[in-house]
């Protein structure tokens, strides 16, 4: 996430609009878009994956796109590179092998489909949980995996010391499933003061708790 896609704690970017009017869209296409992307992936698909292709965006374009017309960039370079389509049959809107369509689903078929493609992202750590409630830890200076790679540790926090408030358990570790590895590590809720954050012009009363994998923090 050392991309322009880590835009937590960044300058410069105006005020964020909270009145826009609140209808699911605002254009049909984007509607459209929405659909393909909740029936539409290929098997080998991951939610950290599909992020971390999405991250390869370059800024500019990101920065310029509108945030359903990025998603259709992202399936469709997901796509080729799983080899359902081809760059030119993306282009020219055809597929290059004709098949019949297949006939439309029922909205009984839909939900049952999507009853069993439910996933559950709990997995087993392989060791105890190295910290409980009320330890001091501080989150570490760089990804575990290295600044190239998806990661779900925010720069903001990162060298910035916090409290550990929970525990979650063990949970798919999405910085190694962004490379098609399935393990599991721990994930705690931690507690950062606004002040620790952002210095002492914060309100002394604020604070941000974030969920972090085990391998994000060591201790203070």
């Amino acid at each position: 996430m050392d991309t322009i896609h880590d835009l937590g704690g960044m300058q410069g970017f105006g005020p964020v609009a909270v009145d826009e009017p609140e209808e699911p869209f605002h254009h049909d296409w984007e509607a459209r878009m929405w659909a393909i992307a909740r029936n539409a992936r290929a098997p080998d698909w991951t939610i950290d994956w599909w992020r971390h292709v999405r991250e390869r965006i370059a800024p500019a374009d990101y920065l310029t796109r509108p945030y359903f017309d990025s998603w259709m960039q992202t399936h469709a370079a997901g796509f080729i590179a799983s080899g359902v389509f081809t760059l030119d049959e993306i282009v020219s809107g055809h597929t290059a092998e004709k098949h019949p369509p297949p006939p439309p689903e029922t909205l009984e078929q839909v939900i049952a489909r999507a009853r069993t493609e439910a996933l559950g992202f709990e997995a087993p750590a392989p060791a105890p949980a190295r910290f409980g409630p009320g330890d001091r830890v501080r989150c570490i200076a760089d990804p575990p995996l290295g600044r190239d790679h998806h990661t779900r540790l925010p720069r903001y926090v990162r060298s910035r010391p916090g409290t550990i408030h929970a525990h979650w358990g063990s949970h798919v570790f999405a910085d190694l499933a962004a490379r098609g590895r399935h393990e599991g590590q721990h994930i705690y809720s931690v507690r950062f003061a606004a002040r620790d954050l952002w210095g002492d012009d914060a309100d002394a009363r604020d604070c941000v708790h974030l969920d972090l994998w085990e391998s994000y923090l060591e201790p203070a």
